[in-house]
């Protein structure tokens, strides 16, 4: 063919970490079939939807059954019913967002990646380690990244120090994936003023703020003068079992503007091109889960997930590894034992016990030599997980 390809996919991995990861799994089940694994990498979840969701969804469905209760094509940026119990949320926190400046969608990750679009050539600040849609989404789009070193000698917590320009895109997410690490509010305060000094944009992932429980900000709005510095991406995935249904939202306030343009109207005018909105079916789930009693089931659902995380760190306190995560995040992020690169750690945890887990490298070179394991699992997986690692450790 004679047409001409964007030249920056030859510069992102010919695999995504978790292509390469089922990839081995998979070989490694040919190899032996009579092996039963246990699967602590990939950070989905296995509890089922909740009582109130699956209700409202019910419900939707038999509306969708009926002429005159049917619905077609959902609003481009969400049904005001949802975008209301979204404004309520916030209000959680003592944050105010209005309606107009909230986009629904189907997943953070898309929205993470797809919010590229919106700018031009600024260079783009991205924690090292970190989920890694930021940097592909960056580097697809042509654009200039340095890293942001998140090391055991800043507890995982990636700071401006050192930086001089301005007009940054910077990428926060707290609690961190893969590390959870939690920027505390005077942390996030720090990075809010440097965005406003340096005429800096944040892009803050909460996906994970329901896992929060040490009184650290579940919002970059809650800290003073966010409104004028960044847009925030939240999904209902982790928290209320929407990995496979579907849904997220992207707070962009009304105060942004570069280049004498609304990235609100921007934003919107991306969406309406290129987005036709979640289903109905589905954002009836999602308000049901903002509710109150929907919260608190959700709520259940972490308890449940960090009572597992609590298991595992108790293992690896016991063996003496260092780690960090498990308290305010479903992720762990221990130090490979024995100095090994996090990919040898990753054959020979498979090999020896049996357990799937996820190579720090793949989350950025600050990463190697250490490895993430989620709490993502049933209670019996989970101590399982624990005696096997308990007599390979």
């Amino acid at each position: 063919m004679k047409i001409r390809i964007n030249e920056n996919f030859k510069l992102i991995g010919k695999n995504y970490l978790f292509t390469e990861i089922d990839a081995r799994v998979r070989k490694f089940e040919e190899l032996h079939p009579d092996k039963k694994l246990l699967r602590l990498g990939i950070g989905d979840v296995t509890l089922p939807l909740t009582r109130s969701v699956t209700d409202a969804m019910a419900s939707a469905v038999a509306e969708m059954a009926d002429a005159s209760t049917f619905r077609g094509y959902a609003p481009a940026f969400g049904y005001d019913f949802l975008l209301q119990s979204i404004k309520r949320h916030y209000a959680r926190f003592g944050v105010l967002i209005e309606a107009s400046e909230i986009f629904v969608s189907d997943g953070a990750k898309s929205d993470a990646g797809n919010i590229t679009e919106l700018f031009g050539d600024n260079t783009a600040l991205i924690p090292d380690p970190v989920y890694p849609v930021y940097l592909d989404s960056n580097i697809l789009a042509g654009r200039r990244v340095e890293f942001l070193p998140a090391t055991e000698e800043n507890a995982f917590l990636p700071t401006h120090e050192g930086l001089s320009g301005e007009g940054y895109i910077i990428y926060l997410c707290s609690p961190n994936n893969p590390t959870g690490a939690v920027l505390d509010r005077e942390a996030l305060s720090e990075w809010v003023g440097f965005a406003l000094k340096t005429g800096s944009l944040i892009i803050y992932d909460s996906a994970y703020e329901a896992y929060i429980s040490d009184g650290s900000p579940h919002t970059v709005y809650e800290i003073p003068g966010a409104r004028g510095c960044a847009i925030e991406i939240c999904s209902l995935s982790k928290t209320a079992g929407f990995t496979g249904t579907r849904l997220s939202w992207t707070v962009v306030p009304s105060e942004l503007i570069a280049g004498g343009i609304s990235l609100r109207e921007m934003w919107g005018r991306r969406q309406a091109t290129k987005f036709n909105g979640v289903p109905y079916v589905v954002q009836r789930g999602a308000e049901a889960a903002l509710s109150d009693r929907g919260r608190g089931e959700c709520l259940a659902l972490v308890r449940y997930y960090m009572e597992n995380a609590a298991i595992l760190t108790s293992v690896l306190r016991e063996c003496g590894i260092s780690f960090t995560g498990g308290t305010s995040s479903p992720y762990i992020w221990m130090k490979c034992p024995g100095g090994d690169d996090s990919w040898t750690f990753f054959d020979k945890l498979l090999d020896k016990a049996g357990i799937v887990g996820t190579p720090g490298s793949g989350f950025g070179k600050c990463g190697e030599r250490c490895f993430r394991l989620t709490s993502f699992g049933s209670r019996e997986t989970m101590s399982e997980a624990a005696s096997r690692l308990i007599r390979f450790l």
